[in-house]
């Protein structure tokens, strides 16, 4: 046990990672690794009000604390931002925490935990997103840049919290115990992340369409979410070209986690759900096409395969090939 926690019985810990959803389901693991080596712990987990679902998720995390900085940004002028502001300060400074460990390196993250109670640990200005964040952390850590993120969050916590890590990455989430819905048939299906933050990380329509084609070929049905009035009409001109498919209504995170879930397989651009499918261990291709998957990419072992690069997009030859070296997982 960690010399800090040393006559704690249940040590009280404060996992700080935000947004976005990806970077959000990159600090599951953390929660794992810690339950690991502390088996009583308390963990809470500050995160944005859109994101909430995700930390609940996993067994271990006790509460989520949300925060609404997307929100207040555009409302700083209103007495009722000030109030939320002031109720979440005074929320957060009556916990009693040993330490908290802020994963997300930016300035932003680094001030919503400075009221927290107990030792406030983060990266050193070599290693955060944001240098400056480092001066506000009582106690900071070196972790190397050019990793991926899980490995980066994994390893600042370790060092926070003094032990090492000796096990492969372990989301540690399970769907959510939703029952299924009247519009999903009862036959294998497979959900197509189209939907992604940039236009230059979307997949061409015509390949959708020939992968979805194929997948029905092979009995499996394409479910196709979005999240956006654009998505949806999207959405709907690929279902229109794929026999059988599905435009299922909007999905909250929890309807999104449970329907990834029950999946097949998932096959998704950059985007935070791709990253959902991986970590509930969902065989999923992760298709790139304007980012480097070897930093914030798919990662969750066998069962999830990155494709492309900057510049570089699959073709769907090769998502298929990918798809067929799954089919054991």
């Amino acid at each position: 046990m960690s010399p800090l926690f040393a006559d704690k019985q249940t040590p009280r810990i404060l996992l700080v990672k935000t947004s976005s959803l990806g970077d959000v389901l990159h600090n599951l693991p953390v929660v794992s690794d810690i339950v690991r080596h502390f088996p009583d712990a308390r963990i809470d987990w500050l995160v944005e009000e859109s994101f909430t679902a995700l930390p609940k998720l996993h067994p271990a995390v006790r509460d989520v604390i949300p925060v609404a900085v997307r929100r207040w940004r555009g409302k700083l002028l209103n007495t009722s931002t000030w109030q939320e502001i002031a109720a979440f300060r005074s929320a957060l400074a009556a916990q009693p925490y040993d330490i908290a460990i802020d994963t997300q390196g930016l300035l932003k993250s680094a001030l919503l935990m400075r009221g927290a109670q107990g030792l406030r640990c983060g990266f050193d200005r070599d290693s955060a997103r944001e240098p400056l964040a480092a001066s506000l952390y009582q106690r900071t850590f070196s972790v190397a840049k050019g990793q991926h993120a899980v490995e980066r969050n994994r390893q600042l916590a370790a060092q926070a919290l003094g032990y090492a890590l000796e096990a492969p990455a372990d989301y540690g989430i399970r769907p959510p115990a939703i029952a299924r819905p009247g519009w999903l048939a009862q036959e294998a299906y497979a959900v197509l992340l189209h939907a992604t933050s940039r236009a230059d990380k979307l997949w061409d329509e015509p390949n959708w369409i020939a992968l979805g084609r194929y997948l029905h070929e092979k009995n499996i049905r394409c479910i196709l979410p979005w999240g956006s009035d654009t998505e949806q009409a999207r959405s709907l001109r690929l279902a229109a070209a794929i026999p059988d498919a599905v435009t299922p209504p909007r999905l909250n995170l929890n309807e999104a986690a449970a329907l990834l879930g029950g999946a097949r397989a998932a096959i998704g651009v950059d985007t935070g759900l791709a990253h959902l499918a991986a970590a509930l261990g969902v065989p999923t291709v992760g298709i790139y096409t304007a980012t480097d998957p070897a930093l914030t990419g798919l990662y969750a072992g066998r069962c999830a395969v990155n494709l492309g690069g900057i510049d570089r997009a699959p073709d769907v030859a090769a998502v298929i090939e990918a798809l067929q070296g799954m089919a054991a997982c």
